[in-house]
């Protein structure tokens, strides 16, 4: 049985430097699942950036916007997985779901989230998981946006649950909400 901490706070927070930090502290095999679409220019720079925060010759970068799950389960044990991030996730499950002209709601969103928790919980290694703190805002003024806003909530909420540890990120500085400061 594995660990699994999930790291959230703001945009620009300074949580995945802190995800990335706490994973390198950790001895084993590291593995920086990304997310994120290359959808324009700026995210493309934002990309490569973070890829050259990565290049000391710890990380194997898997890119996968969608399987976390089976991404998770094909990885070798005893190893350090960072997810950054959950709520790039959730926008692609979103954005697939409407191009295929699927509903994708609160259930589904359970359904996904219940079979990565399942997925961490059998695996033998690190599992850290960033997320966006997106309930701290303005309601959002058109019913796509709040539903976006709700299913990170609601990811991020289960994921809270079955973690060992929930760490807030703030201005930088890391708040434990579950769990121990320890490192590993």
């Amino acid at each position: 049985m594995g660990k699994l901490i999930l790291v959230t706070g703001g945009a620009r927070s300074g949580k995945s430097d802190y995800a990335l930090s706490r994973a390198q502290a950790i001895a084993g095999p590291h593995f920086f699942l990304a997310t994120c679409p290359v959808i324009d220019p700026e995210m493309e720079e934002r990309i490569a950036r973070h890829k050259a925060d990565r290049q000391n010759g710890m990380w194997q970068t898997i890119e996968e916007e969608l399987e976390l799950a089976e991404t998770l389960n094909s990885l070798e044990p005893h190893s350090v997985c960072l997810v950054d991030c959950l709520t790039l996730w959730v926008n692609n499950l979103l954005y697939l779901a409407e191009k295929s002209k699927l509903s994708f709601g609160e259930d589904e969103m359970q359904d996904r989230c219940e079979e990565l928790i399942h997925v961490a919980a059998e695996y033998q290694g690190t599992l850290i998981c960033v997320s966006n703190e997106v309930g701290l805002g303005i309601v959002p003024d058109n019913a796509s946006a709040r539903l976006y806003r709700d299913l990170v909530g609601r990811c991020n909420k289960m994921l809270a649950a079955a973690a060992d540890e929930v760490v807030l990120v703030s201005c930088g500085l890391p708040l434990f909400l579950k769990g121990s400061e320890e490192k590993g």
